[in-house]
C-alpha cells in the first residue's frame, strides 16, 4: 500500500509538473507575442526600411523642419506640464497624508476621478466650459466675446490640462513615498521646535525625493503619449506634437508612409525611456533610506483649518465641478452656442447618442464587449502570472515581468503603430489577417492592460501564505485544482480591482484604439473625437457625460467593496 501511495503521489507531482510547465510555456509565448514581437517588428520597421539596417533613413526623417519643431514642442510642454504635475500633486500628497484635513477621503475620491476620465472627454470638457458660446459662461460673472480665440486652443492650454490630468499620477506616487517616512523623525524635528513648514522643508521633502522623481517621470512619459488632449487642442491651435503627428501620418499615402510613422513612433519610444532611465539613475544616487515605522503622525491646522479646506475644495470646484458642468450644459442645448433655459432644453443628444445614431450605438456596443471581454481574459493570466512571478521565481519570471510591464510603461499610440506594423500581414500558419478589425484591438487591450491587473494580483499574492499551497500539493491536489479552489478564492478581492480598473481604463481608452479603429470597427474613445472634428459638438458632449457617469458609478460602486480588497488596490482610497 505504501508503494502504491507513493507511486501515485509521484505519478501527480509529474503530472502537476508538467501541467505548470505548459502553462508558462503558453504565457511565455503569449507575453512575448503580444509584448516583445510588436515592439521589435517596430524598431525593424523604423531602422530597417528596405531589409537594410539605414541611419541616414532615419536622420532623413528626423531632420525635417515639421519633425524638429514637432519635437521641440513636445518637450516643451511635456516639460512645463510636469512642473505643473509636480506642484499640484506634491501639495495633494503634503495636505491629505500630514493634516487633519476634513472629508479627506471624499476630496482624494474627487482629486483622483480626473485621471479616471478618459484625457479627450476632459479636454472637450475644457473647451466647452472655456468657450465664447459656452451655455455655462452666461451665468458666470466672466465671458469671452464672440470671435475670441479659444484660449486653450496654444500651448499654455496643453500644458495646463495636461498638468491637471498628470497631478494625480504624482499624488499616488508620491502618496507610497510619504507613508514610508518615520514618525519618530518628524516627532524629534518637533520635539527641536520645528515648525510644520519647516519639517516639511527639512525632513519631509528631502526623505521623498524618490517619489518625487518616480512622480515626475511618470508624468512626463504620459505628458508625451497623451494623444486625447494634444489632439483636441494641438491640431486646431496648429500646435504639432510628435504624437499628432503620427496620427497624421497614417492617413497618408506613398510607399515610405509606414516606415516614417514608425520612425516616429521608435523616437518618441526612445524619449520615453530616456526619461525612465534617468529617473532610475537620479534614484539611486539618492541614498534616503531609513529605519523606523512609517509615520502617523498629523499636524492640525488650526487657525488655517478653514482656509485651506476652502482653497482645497476650491480646486475642485473649478478644476472638475467647472468643466463637468459645461459639458453637461453643452449636451442640453439644442444648438451651439445657444443659452441653456428651459425653452433650449432638451436631451436629443442623449437620444442621439444611445439610439438614432447606429455608429456612436456601434461604438458604445463594440467597446463593452472588448472592454468585458479584456477584463476577463487579463483576470485569468494575472492570476496564472502573478503565480509565477511570486513563487517561482528565476530569470524567466524576471523577464516575464519586465515584458508585461514593457507596454503599458510606453506611450499607448506608439502600442498602436507597433499593433498596425505587427499584424498587417497574415499570422503565419494561421494564414488570418486580423488588421482592421475589432481582433487587433483586442489583442492591444491585452498587452497594454495586463500590467494594471498585474500589480494587484501580486499584492494579492504577497498576502498569501504559501505552506496552503504546498499542503494542497502533498496531498496530491493538481494544479488547476489548486488555482481553482484555493489561490483563486483567496487573491480574488485584488483581481478583482484588479479586472475593474482594467475595464476603467480600457472603456474609453483612445491612446492605443485611436490608429486601431476602422469605419466598420470603432470604439467610444475615439469617437468623441471624430464628433468634435465633424462639428457635432453637442453630440460630443452628451456622450463625454455618459462616459463620465460611468466611470463614477463604477468608482462608486467598486469602492463600496474596498474593506474586502489588499490596501493600496484603489488608487483613490487613502
Amino acid at each position: 500500500m505504501k508503494y502504491i501511495s507513493s507511486n501515485l503521489e509521484r505519478r501527480f507531482a509529474t503530472l502537476s509538473f508538467k501541467t505548470e510547465w505548459i502553462i508558462l510555456t503558453l504565457l511565455t509565448l503569449l507575453i512575448a507575442s503580444l509584448s516583445i514581437a510588436p515592439v521589435a517588428r517596430l524598431a525593424m520597421t523604423a531602422l530597417m526600411p528596405e531589409g537594410q539596417f539605414s541611419l541616414n533613413w532615419v536622420y532623413s526623417v528626423l531632420a525635417k523642419k515639421q519633425i524638429f519643431t514637432a519635437t521641440l514642442n513636445t518637450l516643451y510642454i511635456a516639460v512645463f506640464s510636469t512642473i505643473l504635475a509636480l506642484v499640484i500633486g506634491s501639495a495633494a500628497g503634503f495636505l491629505t497624508i500630514f493634516t487633519k484635513m476634513r472629508w479627506k477621503q471624499a476630496w482624494i475620491f474627487a482629486f483622483v476621478l480626473p485621471l479616471m476620465i478618459p484625457p479627450q472627454v476632459t479636454a472637450l470638457a475644457w473647451v466647452q466650459a472655456l468657450s465664447p458660446s459656452s451655455p455655462l459662461l452666461t451665468y458666470l460673472p466672466f465671458s469671452f466675446s464672440g470671435g475670441t480665440k479659444h484660449p486653450l486652443y496654444s500651448s499654455t492650454g496643453i500644458i495646463i490640462l495636461l498638468g491637471l490630468y498628470n497631478a494625480p499620477l504624482v499624488y499616488l506616487t508620491l502618496r507610497a513615498t510619504l507613508r514610508r517616512i518615520p514618525a519618530d523623525l518628524l516627532e524629534a524635528a518637533r520635539a527641536s521646535g520645528a515648525k510644520p513648514w519647516a519639517t516639511m522643508l527639512s525632513v519631509v521633502l528631502p526623505l521623498s525625493r524618490t517619489g518625487l522623481l518616480a512622480g515626475a517621470a511618470l508624468a512626463f512619459v504620459s505628458a508625451i503619449g497623451n494623444f486625447g488632449i494634444q489632439a483636441m487642442l494641438g491640431i486646431p491651435a496648429r500646435f504639432p506634437t510628435l504624437i499628432t503627428i503620427i496620427y497624421q501620418r497614417l492617413n497618408s499615402y506613398g510607399p515610405t508612409a509606414l516606415s516614417e510613422m514608425a520612425v516616429l513612433a521608435l523616437f518618441l519610444t526612445i524619449i520615453a525611456s530616456l526619461c525612465l532611465i534617468l529617473n532610475s539613475w537620479l534614484a539611486n544616487r539618492s541614498d534616503v533610506r531609513v529605519s523606523g515605522l512609517g509615520q502617523n503622525m498629523v499636524w492640525d491646522l488650526g487657525k488655517w483649518k478653514y482656509p485651506v479646506e476652502i482653497a482645497a475644495w476650491g480646486f475642485h470646484l473649478i478644476t472638475l465641478v467647472l468643466p463637468i458642468s459645461a459639458l453637461i450644459a453643452s449636451s442640453l442645448v439644442r444648438g451651439v452656442g445657444q443659452e441653456l433655459n428651459f425653452t433650449n432644453l432638451t436631451f436629443e443628444n442623449y437620444r442621439q447618442a444611445l439610439f438614432a445614431q447606429e455608429a456612436i450605438r456601434n461604438a458604445f456596443i463594440t467597446s463593452f464587449n472588448l472592454t468585458l471581454a479584456s477584463s476577463v481574459v487579463i483576470m485569468a493570466l494575472s492570476l496564472f502570472l502573478a503565480y509565477f512571478l511570486s513563487w517561482q521565481k528565476g530569470l524567466l519570471s524576471r523577464l516575464l515581468q519586465v515584458a508585461s510591464e514593457l507596454t503599458y510603461a510606453l506611450p499607448g499610440i506608439i502600442l498602436g503603430v507597433a499593433m498596425i506594423l505587427f499584424f498587417l500581414k497574415p499570422i503565419p500558419i494561421l494564414n488570418v489577417s486580423i488588421y482592421g478589425s475589432v481582433w487587433i484591438i483586442f489583442a492591444a487591450y491585452i498587452s497594454n492592460f495586463l500590467a494594471l491587473c498585474l500589480r494587484p494580483a501580486l499584492s494579492g499574492f504577497a498576502q498569501v501564505d504559501r505552506s496552503m499551497d504546498e499542503a494542497a500539493r502533498v496531498a496530491g491536489a493538481g494544479f488547476i485544482t489548486r488555482m481553482r479552489t484555493i489561490i483563486a478564492p483567496l487573491v480574488a478581492p485584488a483581481l478583482v480591482a484588479g479586472g475593474i480598473l482594467v475595464f476603467m481604463s480600457a472603456l474609453n481608452e483612445i491612446q492605443v484604439s485611436i490608429l486601431l479603429v476602422s469605419s466598420s470597427t470603432r470604439t467610444i474613445g475615439p469617437m468623441i473625437v471624430f464628433l468634435e472634428e465633424g462639428g457635432s459638438s453637442a453630440l460630443a458632449a452628451a456622450v463625454g457625460c455618459l462616459i463620465v457617469m460611468v466611470i463614477f458609478l463604477l468608482m462608486a460602486f467598486i469602492s463600496l467593496f474596498s474593506h474586502k480588497l489588499p490596501k493600496g488596490a484603489l488608487p483613490w482610497q487613502n
